[in-house]
């Protein structure tokens, strides 16, 4: 590509006030709308009037911004250009908004949560955004922690976590089933020096629930990491119905229980530079799989254990602790096992070890948030980044929701991908016979999906 004009012939000026540069906020926000945003934190928050008046709008402000790309609250300024204000209503000042955040207290972060599982269910309703699994097949729940690295000395509850970084601890649970891309269920902001499993259990309750207000049919698989494998969590996952798939510590109990399973039992994988065998029909690996029966919490009163399978993958060791002197008489392995109460006949060995290690699906919804929102905590108040925290979580599930409507690629694209190409796309607002039209680019490349969109957000309610 290359300039059509000489450097003297163009010359430029910011002074068009009936442009946008996020059109596809028009489409996005009256989804919104039309999920009830607005009307669920106006009915659910009650943040002090002198900073929570018009509480609906001023979420709905944040959940647009962040949308359109914003993590932090400067940013917010990008909805108040051009011709914003001839498609939207209440288009707030950054300052406004920090103000609303501030007044936040552990309670109404709560209030706000009960809305974001709220609205989810109401996005649900009006986007495919989980598809019913198929028979046999489970809609995945997935539990997992992360940092988010903050810098300076005045946020409240920062601090030196697991990964060294210092920063405060954001605990996700997500939903997806196997043709679905995964949204998020619930949150919590925790102090960066939490530990992992800190308050997981009431995490999983609120997200089985969040799920079954969505409607989604079908058995739960709850999937976690060896941080979470601890009777609290276990139990609140099964009285939800729910069935898991956690990874557990090498503690001697599971030592034992791995030491116990006989050479025969194991099974060749499809794993790192697996290679199938046309004539033996078998995958020849380095990784076996084995599974035995197992007890978790043994150490617990019986009403408090919980039955069934340990599930094991080992691989050759190949840089073993030898001491100095003669080597080992034959190979070793190191040993990945995970616990999980759903029953064989539902899911085999190596069907449950493949399921299990799926659950790294939640590292990209991590990424994707970093990407965007939570590239910063943007207050030194607690309080007013776990609200951030559940509006950049509602805005992620409302771009996840507007991609579906755009269908094709859309449908589980990176919402960085949706933002990029169907909400970041500039518009001149023209107006005929007392109704706006917008103006967008010729040859846009995703135009189909882009009125696929619009018409499905722009849709009358369907009649009950």
């Amino acid at each position: 590509m290359q300039v059509s004009h000489s450097q003297a012939a163009v010359a430029v000026s910011f002074d068009e006030p009936n442009l946008v540069s996020a059109a596809g906020l028009l489409p996005v926000m009256r989804l919104a709308e039309a999920a009830g945003l607005r009307a669920l934190t106006d009915a659910h928050l009650s943040v002090p009037t002198d900073k929570g008046a018009n509480a609906g709008l001023k979420i709905a402000s944040l959940v647009a911004g962040m949308v359109a790309g914003a993590d932090s609250i400067d940013d917010m300024a990008l909805l108040r250009h051009g011709g914003m204000g001839r498609l939207f209503k209440a288009c707030y000042a950054p300052s406004t908004l920090g103000s609303f955040l501030r007044a936040f207290a552990f309670g109404h972060v709560r209030q706000l949560d009960a809305v974001a599982a709220r609205f989810l269910a109401n996005l649900a309703a009006r986007a495919p955004l989980l598809d019913a699994p198929a028979v046999g097949e489970f809609v995945f729940v997935d539990v997992d922690d992360t940092i988010i690295e903050v810098h300076g000395h005045a946020k409240q509850g920062a601090g030196f976590g697991y990964s060294g970084v210092r920063g405060l601890n954001a605990l996700l649970a997500t939903a997806t089933t196997a043709q679905s891309a995964p949204v998020i269920l619930a949150q919590r902001l925790r102090k960066g020096a939490a530990a992992s499993p800190r308050g997981a259990s009431r995490l999983v309750a609120d997200a089985l629930s969040a799920l079954r207000r969505a409607g989604t049919p079908g058995r739960a698989l709850v999937r976690a990491d060896s941080a979470f494998y601890g009777h609290p969590t276990v139990a609140a996952a099964l009285a939800a119905g729910a069935e898991v798939s956690v990874t557990v510590r090498l503690d001697p109990a599971v030592k034992r229980a791995i030491a116990a399973i006989p050479s025969e039992a194991w099974t060749a994988i499809e794993y790192t530079d697996a290679v199938f065998d046309q004539a033996a029909g078998t995958w020849i690996s380095r990784a076996e799989v084995a599974e035995v029966p197992f007890t978790a919490f043994a150490s617990r009163k019986k009403a408090e254990q919980v039955t069934g399978r340990l599930v094991v993958r080992r691989i050759p060791d190949l840089n073993p602790k030898a001491p100095d002197g003669q080597g080992t008489l034959f190979d070793t392995h190191r040993h990945h096992a995970f616990f999980t109460t759903v029953p064989a006949q539902d899911l085999g060995t190596v069907a449950a070890d493949a399921t299990h290690r799926a659950h790294a699906v939640i590292e990209q919804v991590h990424a994707d948030l970093k990407d965007s929102a939570l590239a910063h905590l943007p207050s030194g108040k607690f309080a007013a980044n776990s609200a951030w925290l559940v509006a950049a979580v509602m805005a992620f599930n409302l771009a996840r929701a507007a991609g579906t409507l755009a269908a094709g690629p859309f449908a589980k694209a990176r919402t960085g991908t949706i933002r990029r190409k169907l909400v970041n796309l500039p518009a001149r607002i023209a107006a005929s016979a007392r109704k706006i039209r917008l103006r967008l680019p010729a040859n846009w490349p995703w135009q189909n999906a882009w009125e696929q969109l619009f018409t499905a957000a722009h849709a009358p309610p369907s009649m009950p």
